[in-house]
């Protein structure tokens, strides 16, 4: 063989490899995904990296000899909307069986239009679920001063979503966290991204929606 076709094999082999590592051929065979597609609340803003309620949830999936595999594809101060549209993108990436849908909080905080957020939600679950995935959608609230109806209306959002895709609810991921009388002592200083401590807990709230899934 020549120096040139030595290239060109290799050059061709690494080709091949490049693409086996962006399609996920290097995972374990048959490992089952589990897709967490969130705003900063699963992205662990101002948290040190692990400390996170998804690097939490794979810590205890290994230790209780689950062969799921977390993706985290979270990012601080994304919107539905935002979700909505990578998610395609990370459904044919990763092939998840599971998706656990956290979004929602953002629109709030920028005022978007509920149904906005409703069918974006909506949509992200049936393309997952066209994918072939589980879903988890996981509820949020916001603060009293946000107003009775408009709080009502924004939790009910999520509740709606999951009945009519017939997804798997977590009603709160802040609860024992948000609705406890010491709250503020579990937030950091912006009052809206709690602290490591409370990470634990929004595992166990996630966790009994997910464990039958598993």
């Amino acid at each position: 063989m020549s120096g040139l076709q030595r290239r060109k094999v290799l050059a061709h082999c690494s080709l091949g490899v490049l693409a086996g590592w962006s399609s996920g051929a290097f995972a374990a065979a048959g490992t089952p995904v589990i897709l967490v597609v969130g705003d900063s609340l699963s992205a662990e803003y101002g948290l040190k990296a692990g400390d996170g309620w998804v690097a939490l949830l794979q810590a205890r999936l290994a230790a209780q000899k689950k062969p799921h595999r977390v993706v985290n594809a979270s990012i601080s101060g994304d919107t539905t909307a935002g979700g909505r549209s990578r998610l395609p993108a990370a459904l044919r990436m990763h092939k998840p069986a599971i998706v656990i849908l956290e979004l929602g909080g953002n629109d709030a905080l920028r005022g978007l239009p509920l149904a906005s957020t409703r069918d974006n939600l909506m949509a992200m679950a049936r393309a997952a679920q066209e994918a072939g995935a589980k879903i988890i959608v996981v509820g949020m609230q916001v603060p009293p001063n946000y107003g009775a109806r408009y709080a009502s209306d924004f939790e009910g959002v999520f509740s709606a979503v999951a009945q009519d895709a017939r997804a798997t609810l977590v009603p709160f991921l802040l609860k024992g966290v948000a609705d406890r009388p010491d709250a503020m002592d579990w937030f950091q200083p912006d009052r809206i991204h709690p602290l490591a401590k409370a990470h634990p807990q929004m595992l166990d709230n996630v966790w009994p929606a997910l464990k039958p899934l598993l």
